[in-house]
């Protein structure tokens, strides 16, 4: 009789595994089929450059040329400074004072008025120098301050 407490054996699997011997004889031909076409695949995409010479290039004799460029300095003693020269120049000034005609006198100079002087040294060659506003031939291009005297030394 069978005991009821034993279970029963398993089932045989329906698809047996292949054993690791029969696994490798597929494997490892597939690997290096696929070895064999990456290094054929790597050597054949060159940049389509066809091989030539297997001589180096620097086999051939070359001219060469070679530049030098010398340049030459030579020191030139500094000269010395020319001597310096003072001018001095002394003007003397005379002042000539003349006395005003009085009013109602009848002597009237209308020449005066017309006065016109472009510059001081007008009015210097003039013996005019210097010009009080008020003058004849006092102008306000003459006097540079604005202070009422034209053409002060």
């Amino acid at each position: 009789m069978t005991n009821p407490y034993i279970p029963p054996p398993p089932p045989p699997p329906a698809v047996r595994p292949a054993p690791r011997w029969a696994r490798k004889r597929y494997v490892l031909p597939a690997l290096g089929l696929a070895f064999f076409l990456g290094i054929g695949a790597g050597a054949g995409s060159g940049d389509g450059e066809k091989p030539t010479d297997a001589k180096p290039a620097s086999a051939r004799p070359t001219p060469t040329e070679t530049v030098t460029a010398t340049a030459t300095v030579t020191q030139t003693p500094e000269a010395e400074p020319a001597p310096t020269v003072t001018v001095t120049k002394t003007v003397t000034a005379t002042e000539t004072v003349t006395a005003e005609p009085a009013a109602g006198t009848g002597s009237d100079d209308s020449s005066d008025t017309d006065v016109y002087y472009g510059n001081c040294s007008e009015a210097r060659a003039a013996g005019a120098a210097p010009l009080y506003r008020g003058e004849p031939g006092y102008a306000s291009h003459l006097d540079r301050d604005d202070d009422g005297v034209a053409c002060e030394t």
